[in-house]
């Protein structure tokens, strides 16, 4: 019964971090345009959004995120018989933040709206994500380059809404100059639910004027659930 709030936080908590994986800031460029996707056996999420500085994604500063996303999850609920519920995810996140970095490293934190819709089939009343909610979400991003062949990213993020969390975290090497591979953790919780993620990343491969990035491992939950998963991102810098 507790997938019932945790199938769904997935989705918002690796949202936050899907331009994390965008690489190094375009000079000049003040728009970072961004789309992906996450996939794991009992949930699959498409989002999209922007990243504006108003001054340059080159330089600290202010900066404005916006994304928009959906999904679907399932469960099974107790307080239903174990029937399988069906639920479907709209999500909108609008928030300021601020940008400082020093080197080769640079953090960014945002604080803004956590909007949420979920639609339940059969209505679950037990359920503590259903229907609309308006929260607040807090979120910090670091990106590092150690040497000139190496990445690091952490990432975290905390909702109001059904007091959801999720921290995020990954290594890479640069490969022949065309990307960073490398292994990354996440785990993600709400209330009495918690998922954690194992997996292998592709990042900042610039191909046709886009970076991609790409994940794929194995996901436990603690409703006993194993499986894959996968995560792709594309973003542009305007």
């Amino acid at each position: 019964m507790r997938g019932r709030v945790g199938a769904a936080i997935i989705c918002a908590a690796c949202l936050f971090g899907c331009d994390a994986f965008a690489g190094p800031d375009g000079a000049g460029a003040r728009f970072l345009i961004f789309s992906g996707t996450d996939f794991w056996r009992n949930g699959g999420f498409l989002h999209g959004g922007v990243l504006w500085a108003p001054d340059g994604l080159d330089q600290d500063g202010f900066r404005f995120k916006g994304l928009v996303s959906g999904g679907y999850y399932q469960y099974q609920s107790g307080a239903l018989g174990d029937v399988t519920v069906k639920g479907r995810e709209g999500l909108a996140l609008l928030m300021p933040g601020w940008r400082f970095k020093r080197g080769t490293t640079e953090v960014t934190v945002f604080a803004g709206l956590d909007i949420e819709n979920h639609r339940l089939s059969p209505d679950d009343p037990s359920s503590a994500l259903r229907g609309s909610d308006v929260g607040l979400r807090l979120a910090a991003n670091i990106w590092t380059e150690p040497t000139p062949d190496s990445m690091a990213v952490a990432d975290a993020s905390i909702s109001t809404i059904a007091k959801s969390y999720s921290v995020h975290g990954a290594i890479g090497w640069r490969l022949a100059d065309l990307l960073y591979l490398g292994p990354e953790l996440a785990s993600f919780a709400t209330g009495d639910y918690r998922q954690d993620r194992i997996g292998v990343h592709v990042t900042a491969l610039h191909f046709a004027n886009v970076d991609w990035s790409a994940a794929a491992g194995w996901a436990r939950d603690s409703d006993r659930r194993a499986g894959a998963y996968i995560r792709i991102g594309v973003s542009a810098r305007r």
